[in-house]
């Protein structure tokens, strides 16, 4: 088998534009490198994509997804991806380094509040009405507009349309996907998806990450499925599989792969991605093209 080619990183650059802004807009179809990157590739930082026109496909992690007018594609850090471009994609997109905000909100939970970021069990895209969709251009021509005549207080001013577009954006994604909207019940929810970040490797039981909220399993059982429709466990292995599968990208071998996430022994691995996924790990890595 062809050895599976390795995934590129892209990384933000905070002077672009002489000052150290953490955030940046720009149209798709004048943007290079890895707005439309056909090869495997990831970001260290967040993106929100709104496509006017265009078709194909994008994929990102496993879930692959189709390029139409009035989709808004969401991606988080480290989310492994590629374009498959059909017909010439046109639209915005905004990109920003998480500090961007917790310099302004001082909450380090404030990103893992929307559901469409860090999200392992719903698609992390949305297609809305051509109202709606205006809408949110509507804050996306106000962010352009400042990049365009940057002064000394343009970040807060930015700061606050982004914030706008998100929370919009946010109660959307709910209302399509049908999950919790509100983003400030049970902090001790988006505690627990912060955590599932940090200690997904050494880490796997939900009595572990209780003892880290000091809450109960009932009680984060409880929160889990009144805000995500999952268990405690559930988002766990979610979380699980999707590392596992950018290690398959990286072309490391099962063994490699199993201790690496502390399973016992190879057969232990195979078994358990094959009972969340479907395929075994040889499989799935046979299906990356």
């Amino acid at each position: 088998m062809a050895p599976v080619a390795k995934v590129k990183t892209y990384h933000f650059l905070p002077r672009k534009y002489g000052l150290e802004l953490l955030l940046d807009i720009g149209r798709i179809e004048r943007l290079n490198h890895f707005v439309l990157d056909n090869t495997l590739h990831q970001l260290s930082f967040y993106e929100i994509l709104f496509i006017e026109e265009g078709a194909g496909t994008f994929t990102l992690d496993e879930n692959k997804m189709l390029i139409a007018p009035r989709t808004i594609f969401f991606t988080s850090p480290g989310q492994v991806r590629r374009w498959e471009i059909e017909k010439e994609i046109k639209g915005y997109v905004l990109l920003f380094e998480k500090d961007f905000l917790h310099l302004f909100f001082s909450d380090e939970l404030f990103l893992h509040r929307f559901q469409y970021f860090h999200q392992y069990s719903h698609p992390t895209e949305m297609q809305i009405s051509e109202s709606s969709f205006e809408k949110c251009l509507e804050l996306v021509y106000g962010i352009e507009g400042e990049f365009e005549q940057l002064q000394n207080d343009s970040s807060h001013l930015i700061r606050s349309l982004l914030y706008q577009l998100l929370v919009i954006l946010n109660r959307y994604y709910a209302g399509i996907h049908n999950v919790q909207r509100d983003t400030y019940v049970h902090s001790d929810f988006y505690r627990f998806r912060s955590l599932l970040e940090k200690e997904i490797i050494n880490d796997r039981s939900v009595e572990a990450y209780s003892k880290m909220l000091n809450i109960s399993t009932g009680f984060l059982n409880k929160i889990c499925r009144q805000f995500s429709g999952l268990s405690a466990q559930q988002m766990i292995h979610y979380k699980l599989i999707s590392e596992i599968k950018k290690q398959l990208y990286q072309n490391k071998s099962a063994k490699e792969i199993a201790y690496e996430f502390g399973f016992s022994d190879p057969s232990n691995f195979n078994r358990f991605f094959k009972k969340i996924t479907g395929n075994t790990p040889q499989q799935y890595r046979k299906n990356i093209k």
